[in-house]
């Protein structure tokens, strides 16, 4: 049935460093665009340099092991040092935000996309193909279930310093509803400069986060702050 998975088939395509490179950027890009499309900071772009680059190393750094003149080279020597490289940019996508820390997922996808392209680059096509589908499963299938269970069943409370009027409390709450985010309101109170009003929201982190954005370009909306549930 995957008789067309035969290593055997890759080797008689004879692909050459380019045809590796553009294997790899499809690659990369396959996983980038789903990343992109999530909204991450790592994207489409970012994932295949990251594949390109990887596979690129792997082929120098065999090259040069099988041109050195005086003893036995190892042939991995230049691409190990992807794996320490792709530590420092993993690095700078993992933040604190809101009290909770995020970009682990991101941080990992580029490491796992480094290894792919590695593995592109040592001529394991088969690998490299099969680590890409698990790869953008586990980004596209399981991300949906872990939304569904986790992230649309945790709450958390929202308080909002506005301008004393009516109006805006409408339209905070048209905010809220326009991005399908269920809000529970917890407590109102009205002074002569400002009014101050606390939610319980419930919704998946996306929708929450897109709701915060337009309540902040809101010029009514003085104060944001966000507590996480315990």
């Amino acid at each position: 049935m995957f008789d067309w998975l035969d290593p055997a088939w890759f080797e008689a395509l004879e692909l050459g460093l380019l045809g590796r490179l553009l294997l790899a950027t499809a690659l990369g890009g396959l996983i980038g665009l789903e990343r992109e499309l999530a909204g991450k900071p790592a994207g489409l772009r970012t994932n295949m340099l990251i594949c390109v680059g990887a596979a690129l190393l792997m082929d120098i750094s065999r090259s040069v092991a099988a041109s050195a003149e005086v003893g036995p080279a190892d042939p991995a020597r230049i691409a190990a040092q992807v794996v320490s490289g792709i530590g420092f940019i993993g690095a700078g996508t993992i933040l604190v935000e809101r009290g909770s820390i995020v970009g682990l997922t991101t941080a990992a996808t580029l490491w796992v996309v480094a290894a792919i392209g590695l593995a592109v680059g040592s001529d394991a096509y088969v690998a490299a193909i099969g680590a890409t589908v698990l790869v953008a499963g586990t980004l596209v299938v399981l991300g949906r279930i872990e939304g569904f269970l986790f992230e649309r069943r945790r709450a958390v409370h929202l308080d909002l310093v506005l301008d004393p009027s009516d109006e805006m409390l409408d339209r905070v709450a048209e905010i809220l509803q326009g991005h399908r985010v269920k809000a529970l309101p917890e407590r109102l109170q009205k002074q002569a400069d400002r009014y101050r009003i606390m939610y319980e929201l419930h919704g998946s982190h996306s929708r929450r986060d897109a709701a915060l954005n337009d309540l902040a370009g809101e010029e009514g909306v003085r104060r944001i702050t966000l507590h996480h549930k315990r």
